[in-house]
């Protein structure tokens, strides 16, 4: 697993982790239960704080991504199909809000825009 900490980004650090880990088990590079690195070696290999590290964590955790075994460190959770699902709707919203607003711009409508999302799927009735 690689995780790149882009400095001159707006996106805060601990985030940066959390949205890379979280990439990661969605795209199935990381599989349930494998182990991810220890809050500090990471924290040590990205040069950050290891508050920053632990936060990211807190968070993949709060979310349902990690969880914790004292004294092991920290793991993938299984994966909850309903969440991962939730986690992609939430992505095609704002993929949809985006297409629309280029839509108007561009002076088509929903029917062009329907018809323009049934040749991407393959739907050429």
């Amino acid at each position: 697993m690689h995780i790149f900490i882009d400095n001159k980004s707006g996106t805060p650090i601990y985030d940066q982790i959390y949205t890379q880990i979280k990439n990661h088990i969605i795209s199935g590079t990381l599989k349930e239960d494998d182990a991810l690195p220890s809050i500090r070696n990471l924290a040590k290999d990205l040069r950050i704080s290891v508050i920053t590290t632990k936060r990211a964590y807190d968070e993949l955790e709060k979310e349902g991504f990690i969880y914790t075994v004292a004294a092991k460190g920290c793991f993938v959770a299984p994966k909850n199909v309903e969440l991962l699902r939730e986690e992609n709707l939430k992505t095609i919203e704002s993929y949809i809000t985006k297409i629309s607003q280029l839509a108007v711009s561009c002076g088509l409508n929903c029917d062009d825009v329907i018809e323009m999302v049934k040749f991407e799927m393959g739907d050429k009735e």
